[in-house]
């Protein structure tokens, strides 16, 4: 694989589980790829393109899920920041609808919404325009020096935007991988957020990468059961949870070439 799109290819479309909401519900490879062609769709008309950026919600859920595969199937940079995006110009910028209040694009970002109806006539109900998509997989040429990420760093006080590609983000979910042992029957409990891209690759990535399943969570991690095998959350430094149920834990890794 050289490219995050390559994880969508259609005959990866299989019933084995891909992924489980924090409410338990599954969704199998053939549900989230199909989907994420049709997420691609709906962000190709909303004028993603290689080169633009999409800004989206971190928090872990589906839909954030189905918009960053989406974005990385026709190339375009994927910020898990929205209130950043919204100040950069972004050209799509994703939240909950219940967050549509507080985002007032400027002219030439579009705003949508996910997890219920928009109240602005000008912002797109995400689900709706994905319901009615043609699942078909668009047209890309993304190579794997092109970028996948577009993050901020904070390396000694100052802030820095810097890009990933989808080479650094592959290598690095290769590496969690072999490191961790993961298989297709492997189990990623995701037990923080979106807003690192080390995070999205050590979950989403990696479990697609071995056809294992990356299990969502409200962000608990020291009450209730297991769920899987290997829990992705933040360093206890960073205020992180100091345990989890899983018996393996990784925190977030640098994704960078």
């Amino acid at each position: 694989m050289e490219v995050v799109g390559d994880l969508l290819a259609r005959d990866r479309r299989s019933r084995e589980t891909a992924l489980v909401t924090a409410s338990g519900s599954e969704r199998t490879y053939h549900d989230l790829i199909t989907n994420a062609y049709k997420a691609a769709n709906v962000l190709r008309h909303l004028g993603a393109r290689e080169g633009s950026t999409v800004a989206i919600d971190p928090s872990p859920g589906v839909q954030p899920v189905l918009a960053f595969l989406g974005a990385a199937r026709l190339g375009a940079r994927v910020r898990f920041d929205p209130a950043r995006g919204l100040a950069a110009g972004d050209r799509i910028v994703l939240v909950a609808a219940e967050d549509e209040g507080t985002f007032e694009p400027s002219p030439g970002t579009n705003l949508a919404v996910y997890g219920g109806p928009p109240e602005r006539p000008g912002t797109t109900h995400w689900e709706q325009e994905l319901w009615s998509e043609n699942p078909g997989t668009p047209p890309s040429s993304v190579g794997p020096t092109d970028p996948l990420f577009c993050s901020t760093v904070d390396p000694a006080g100052d802030s820095e935007s810097v890009e990933i590609t989808h080479a650094a983000a592959l290598s690095t979910a290769g590496r969690i991988v072999e490191d961790c042992g993961l298989t297709a029957d492997s189990r990623i409990v995701l037990r923080t957020t979106f807003a690192e891209p080390g995070t999205v690759v050590s979950s989403v990535v990696a479990a697609s990468v071995v056809g294992g399943a990356v299990v969502l969570t409200d962000g608990s991690a020291e009450d209730g059961p297991p769920r899987g095998d290997l829990a992705v959350a933040a360093d206890p430094d960073d205020g992180g949870p100091t345990s989890v149920p899983e018996p393996q834990r990784i925190a977030p890794p640098a994704v960078f070439e």
